[in-house]
C-alpha cells in the first residue's frame, strides 16, 4: 500500500552496505587482535623483540583503521613478519 520513494530506498542500502563493512572490520580486527595476542605471548616468553612488537601492533591497529582493504593488507603484512625477519 505505502510505497517508499528512491530517496528512503537508496538511504536503507547505503545503510546495509556500511553495516556489513563495519561487520567485516569488526571480524578482521578480532581476527588480528587474536594474532597478535599469540606473537605478544610468544615473543614475551622467548624474549624475542620482532613477534613481541607486531604482536602488539597487531593488537592495536584495528582501532584506528576504518578501511577494510587497508586493514586486511596491514594484518597480512604485520602477520608474515616475524616467519621472515628473524632476530
Amino acid at each position: 500500500m505505502f510505497r517508499k520513494s528512491s530517496e528512503q530506498t537508496e538511504s536503507s542500502e547505503t545503510e546495509l552496505v556500511e553495516a556489513a563493512m563495519n561487520t567485516s572490520s569488526l571480524l578482521w580486527g578480532l581476527l588480528f587482535g587474536s594474532f597478535g595476542l599469540g606473537f605478544f605471548v610468544y615473543g614475551r616468553k622467548q624474549k624475542a623483540i620482532i613477534p613481541l612488537v607486531c604482536g602488539l601492533i597487531l593488537m592495536v591497529y584495528p582501532y584506528f583503521i576504518s578501511n577494510t582493504i587497508i586493514l586486511v593488507i596491514l594484518g597480512v603484512v604485520l602477520t608474515g613478519i616475524p616467519y621472515f625477519i628473524r632476530i
